[in-house]
């Protein structure tokens, strides 16, 4: 697949609503979309040397390289409208610098924004950008 995917944890609000500004925001409509919980989702981290059954962060496969974390949140703003793509200058920034604000706020996401009991099921008009 040559179209960039974005793995996300579907129970989380937070993560499902980022999901729905990136759908938003990418008129190129190019990004594809993949629950981290689901088989596929597994399967295509497993492709790229992951194995973590409890990856809950976001991560994005693009040009047949994975990128978790920040990183992928970064990257994931090249395939959206101005002036998105502009948050790419924060790349500069020690990847360990970046994770450490990603993983304290993912570790608050559930207590902030809530947990669904069980994953987000996308809406028929966008549903054929989800990998099942």
């Amino acid at each position: 697949m040559s179209e960039p995917i974005v793995l996300f944890d579907g129970v989380c609000n937070f993560c499902s609503d980022a999901v729905k500004f990136v759908i938003d925001r990418n008129t190129a409509k190019n990004v594809r979309f993949c629950q981290l919980q689901t088989a596929t989702g597994k399967a295509l981290l497993a492709e790229h040397g992951r194995v973590d059954p409890g990856l809950t962060s976001m991560a994005l496969i693009a040009d047949g390289r994975l990128y978790v974390k920040s990183s992928a949140a970064l990257r994931v703003c090249r395939y959206l409208r101005a002036p998105w793509p502009l948050m790419g200058v924060f790349l500069l920034v020690p990847t360990p610098l970046r994770n450490l604000v990603y993983d304290w706020f993912g570790r608050n996401r559930y207590r902030w924004f809530g947990k669904k009991a069980v994953c987000w099921i996308p809406e028929a008009d966008i549903r054929q950008r989800f990998l099942e």
